[in-house]
């Protein structure tokens, strides 16, 4: 690693540390030149996965789109930002385990609504609505009763 300070690359690590929950480590280095102390983080590389929409583009996977979209249908509802980001956790482990380096936007739809189903009634159909594109009160409704009819189950 080089120094920030006079930029030689001759150091060695004082502390190594775990961050965001093990995502990440963060290292306190000391250069053996200078004597600066400087702290880096070391990340996994991510392959990027690629996103493709229902009109055949091809656009990179975003995170946050995904986390935006689910926190508006869970809005005023009793789901905590951390249930939100575990059923991201989760789609994104799911995508890397299948090696799926492109996903269609219809599948990580899906995927969020079988989550939500199962947690919060009303985050999913809304979530529903916005994702099939709801034009009708009849369609909330049709959902609805799909809905109550699996419960029967």
């Amino acid at each position: 690693m080089r120094c920030p300070n006079c930029n030689m690359d001759k150091d060695r690590v004082i502390d190594s540390r775990p961050v965001l929950n093990g995502e990440a480590i963060r290292r306190r280095r000391e250069c053996l030149n200078c004597g600066q102390r400087f702290t880096t983080f070391e990340y996994i590389e991510q392959i990027p996965l690629m996103v493709i929409k229902s009109d055949g583009r091809r656009e990179p996977y975003a995170r946050e789109k995904l986390i935006k979209g689910i926190i508006l249908a869970c809005r005023k509802r009793p789901i905590s930002q951390e249930r939100i980001q575990e059923i991201v956790n989760l789609i994104e482990k799911e995508m890397i385990d299948n090696n799926q380096l492109e996903v269609e936007s219809k599948y990580l739809g899906e995927r969020v609504l079988d989550y939500l189903k199962k947690i919060d009634e009303v985050a999913y159909v809304r979530f529903a609505s916005v994702y099939k594109n709801f034009q009708s009160i009849d369609e909330f409704i049709s959902e609805i009763k799909k809905i109550k009819k699996e419960e029967k189950k």
